[in-house]
Order: structure tokens, then sequence, then C-alpha cells
């Protein structure tokens, strides 16, 4: 769906100009599309469960919104699950799919570590 849509905005202006599929993919890693189209962990979690952490983050500029819950094994520190909410764009939705896979299995200090960065 994603890479349709890529395509058409590529060919405004010039309609005699082809987007071949190397083109593309450069837009979003398939991965990317794969979570799009098929998110993992959607939904939430009780607020009131006490193993549940609950974040909420929001884009002001773009207006994506995002929640993200986890449960955590209170001995062991480790994060046993992990659900999210997101209304924004396709990549909003497809890296807080991404999230919750990296985050599962993980202890909070290793989950601390991850940052919006290349580094």
């Amino acid at each position: 769906m994603l890479r349709n849509v890529a395509g058409r905005i590529l060919r405004i202006g010039s309609q005699s100009s082809t987007v071949t599929p190397a083109v593309q993919r450069r837009l979003y890693h398939e991965r990317v599309v794969d979570h799009y189209n098929n998110p993992r962990n959607v939904g939430s979690f009780d607020k009131n469960d006490p193993t549940v952490g609950t974040g909420l983050v929001g884009a002001p500029a773009c207006g994506d919104v995002m929640k993200l819950q986890i449960k955590v094994d209170e001995e062991t520190g480790k994060i046993t699950d992990a659900c999210f909410k997101t209304f924004g764009c396709g990549f909003a939705i497809a890296s807080s799919s991404v999230a919750t896979e990296w985050v599962k299995g993980n202890k909070m200090e290793e989950v601390l570590s991850i940052k919006n960065t290349c580094d």
C-alpha cells in the first residue's frame, strides 16, 4: 500500500517518468512496511495492574500520539510483555510496533539504552 502511494507521489509533476521498484523500496524499508501492514502487540493493559507501566508521547508538529505500555516482572526486572496504541502516520505505527518487539524480554536497564539516533 505504501509503495503504491509513494509511486503516485513521485510521479506528480512528470507523468512520463516511471518509478522503479528499487526507488520505491528506498522510501521505507520492507520491515517498516511489514510492521505497518501487520502491526504487532496492538492494544492496552489494565492501567490498575501494578506491574504495568504506561508512557504517552506526542509529536505536535505532525499529530502523532503514541501510548506504550509494558509489563515488568518485579523479581527479575525483565519486561514480560508490551503493547501500544498509536494514532498517526504509517511510520509512527510501524515504529511503535517495532519498539514493542525490541523491549520484550529485556531488562529495564537495557531498554533505557535505546535511543532515537543512529549512534
